[in-house]
């Protein structure tokens, strides 16, 4: 008795270990994220969240195929400080960009002018 009992554990144990052996490797899939920002676009913008005028069939076939995102938080509310927020993951108060003409100031689209001269 004893000794069916070890051969039955024997088996036990080779066919538990036996689907290891034959199975693949697990290798896990990286998901695809495309991040879409958009400077001056509102909540209902977009066809998936609601636009009636303005057709975007290819960003809403994105959306029905994927995942849509209901609730958002932008960093600032013009382009440049609101970049700065999402591409270095700081909020506004910490990031140096303050707003979007600053950083023209000097430039030929903006030379610097005095009212005295």
């Amino acid at each position: 008795m004893k000794r069916n009992t070890s051969i039955w554990i024997a088996e036990a144990a080779a066919l538990a270990v036996a689907p290891s052996l034959t199975a693949k490797p697990y290798k896990p899939v990286k998901p695809n994220i495309i991040y879409i920002m958009c400077d001056d676009m509102g909540y209902g913008d977009l066809g998936c969240y609601g636009q009636k005028y303005i057709l975007t069939p290819h960003i809403d076939r994105m959306a029905r195929e994927g995942m849509r995102f209901t609730q958002a938080y932008a960093g600032a509310p013009v382009s440049a400080p609101s970049r700065a927020c999402m591409m270095t993951g700081q909020h506004s108060g910490h990031t140096e960009v303050r707003g979007n003409k600053e950083y023209w100031t000097g430039s030929p689209l903006f030379p610097i002018t005095t009212p005295w001269k």
